[in-house]
């Protein structure tokens, strides 16, 4: 796992954890407990058609004797017949169950993959917001693609291999002894020799299967990384930088990928060779038993096809092995999302209902972030706010501006003191309810691919047609949304061109539509020109009357009608008042006020 990183690849680490495959496994096996009855007739069916497969030697031996024996007096093809059918009937049985085995297993498999995208995108909502300052997108992206895939494909096959496998392995044993031990030990010494190579390569190829999944979320991250970023990438000619860190990560997942592939593809080629070696063995000593009249020739060709059957299960565990290495490997970073740390279960929370007043109180609030709990980053900061207000929040970068929004929205947690909405601790309140009472307009804008409308009218329903149109023509946009090709009904995608300016009043119309008692508006017109800009501070003054505001701003001029601007510096509230009553102060906001218009000329 890794945090955050530069294009240069040079952020700080969180600690690796153990690998634990093992446990891996034994939680993969606890999670699909609700299918504990279809994997077991599944399995069930397994071992019935191998057994039945086990059969067929005895019978082709039967055969093989009544032919040897009628070549002279003459062949009963009666006889024959009968034990042709039986085999008619035992193999296409087997091959019935293993049909039905593998339908069951391939609901499993599909069930098994729903579900775990089901829980991660579930947990996703349920985590808390600070488990993404540490943690890449496109890591959790990969954990809901790869790792899915790779757990539900290598489960599915190998437990039905590796049950199949060990019928077959322990039935043939079984029928070899029975048929001559002197030729069935031959075979199992040859088969000991083989497990005893399988371990070993396990023991050596487990950390790799490890690692390619690693290393494979990690790339996945970066590439979400960089690509989102990919205009200032270019603009800082840090292409040649990005492409070595590219390099690198792609070179680890090569790396991981050749080992675990090399590693795990020497399975089939030993087996297969410490089989035919079993195999030749087999038939020198069949051949010496069979001289000195100790075995039939018809035992011979038994045995040969048990030898087959007997070395088989032991590829086919080997490859099996390496599909619950890769399958262990994957769930283990799955579980490790879903056991991520929670919010708090606020079911026992009463909900609230009745009017919103929109008064609001900071008292004495101060707050560190978990993983840094001796860098406080709000040292003591009070304030009230009356229902309807417009308060403006400014200050440096790295003041808290936006660390004060995601307190009051409950993003994050006050290490001390208290938030009050209406004269409620928001403590008190169930996070739903907190975020059904703002609307928020954030820097950055945010606009999935679907139509105009949809993304206008997001999560708000019965919104009529005049109502949209409204909003749109209050932020200045109808006339652009018109001259798109469906107008209302446009399909927003990559390849709509649509500017960053026009995005964001989209996200203005949109929280006009919402029409939420009170609003959050962090740096709103940060992406409109100058032209634009007044027109959507007409939009945002009309939007914020007779509601509570809180508006974050560097361009000051947008915030002078605030009724209190509150001025943070270093986490703490250095002035508080009107735009007039500051500037006569002639202080730290004059001072900002000051520069901008300075810097501007």
């Amino acid at each position: 796992m890794e945090r955050r990183r530069s294009p240069h690849g040079g952020g700080p680490r969180v600690a690796e954890k153990p690998h634990d495959l093992k446990k891996a496994l034994a939680n993969l096996l606890r999670y699909c407990s609700r299918d504990l009855l279809v994997i077991g007739v599944s399995l069930l069916f397994a071992a019935g058609g191998a057994i039945l497969t086990i059969i067929g030697p005895r019978q082709i031996s039967r055969i093989t004797d009544l032919i040897k024996d009628g070549l002279m007096t003459g062949i009963d093809l009666h006889a024959i017949a009968r034990v042709g059918i039986l085999l008619i009937v035992l193999y296409g049985a087997g091959a019935l169950l293993s049909f039905l085995q593998h339908y069951l297993m391939a609901g499993f498999n599909q069930r098994l993959s729903r579900r775990m995208r089901k829980d991660i995108a579930e947990k996703i909502n349920r985590l808390k917001l600070s488990y993404f300052n540490f943690h890449e997108y496109g890591d959790v992206l990969s954990r809901i693609t790869n790792d899915v895939d790779t757990v539900s494909s290598s489960l599915s096959n190998s437990l039905a291999t590796v049950v199949t496998s060990v019928a077959q392995f322990l039935g043939c044993l079984i029928m070899m002894i029975a048929t001559n031990w002197i030729m069935a030990g031959t075979s199992v010494l040859s088969t000991v020799l083989a497990f005893a190579m399988m371990m070993l390569i396990v023991s050596k190829s487990q950390k790799h299967f490890v690692a390619r999944q690693k290393n494979l979320g990690n790339l996945n991250g970066y590439i979400e990384e960089m690509y989102t970023g990919h205009s200032v990438i270019r603009t800082s000619n840090a292409d040649g930088a990005v492409k070595a860190e590219f390099d690198r990560l792609n070179g680890e997942v090569k790396k991981s990928n050749f080992m675990s592939q090399f590693l795990g593809g020497l399975m089939m080629p030993l087996m297969t060779f410490i089989g035919n070696f079993g195999f030749v063995a087999v038939c020198v000593v069949g051949a010496t038993l069979a001289m000195h009249d100790i075995i039939s020739f018809g035992v011979i060709t038994a045995f040969m096809i048990y030898v087959r059957l007997f070395q088989n299960p032991v590829q086919q565990i080997g490859q099996a092995t390496t599909n619950l290495q890769s399958a262990a490997a994957a769930a283990e970073r799955v579980f490790e999302f879903l056991n991520e740390e929670e919010l708090e279960n606020e079911q026992s929370k009463p909900q609230l209902s009745g009017a919103v007043r929109g008064e609001v109180e900071f008292r004495h609030v101060r707050f560190a972030y978990p993983d840094k709990p001796d860098e406080t980053i709000i040292h003591d900061f009070s304030v009230h706010v009356a229902p309807g207000q417009k308060v403006a929040i400014v200050g440096p970068t790295g003041a808290g501006k936006t660390t004060l929004v995601n307190l009051l929205m409950r993003f994050y947690e006050v290490s001390g003191g208290e938030i009050l909405i209406d004269g409620v601790n928001v403590r008190d309140m169930r996070r739903s309810d907190v975020h059904d009472r703002f609307g928020m307009v954030l820097q950055d804008t945010w606009l999935f691919e679907g139509t105009v409308r949809e993304n206008l009218v997001y999560n708000t329903p019965d919104v009529t047609d005049e109502q949209m149109k409204r909003a749109a023509k209050a932020c200045g946009i109808h006339a652009f949304i018109k001259a798109l090709p469906q107008g209302y009904d446009t399909v927003l995608s990559d390849n709509t061109a649509v500017s960053a300016g026009q995005k964001q009043l989209m996200t203005i119309a949109r929280a006009m539509i919402q029409n939420r008692p009170m609003l959050i508006l962090d740096e709103a017109t940060s992406s409109v020109d100058t032209r634009t800009e007044l027109l959507t501070q007409q939009a945002m003054d009309r939007l914020t009357e007779q509601r509570t505001s809180f508006v974050i701003a560097h361009r000051l001029s947008t915030i002078r009608n605030a009724d209190i601007i509150l001025v943070l510096k270093d986490g703490d509230i250095v002035e508080q008042g009107s735009h007039g009553e500051l500037m006569e102060r002639n202080g730290f906001y004059a001072e900002l006020y000051n520069s901008q218009f300075e810097t501007a000329g």
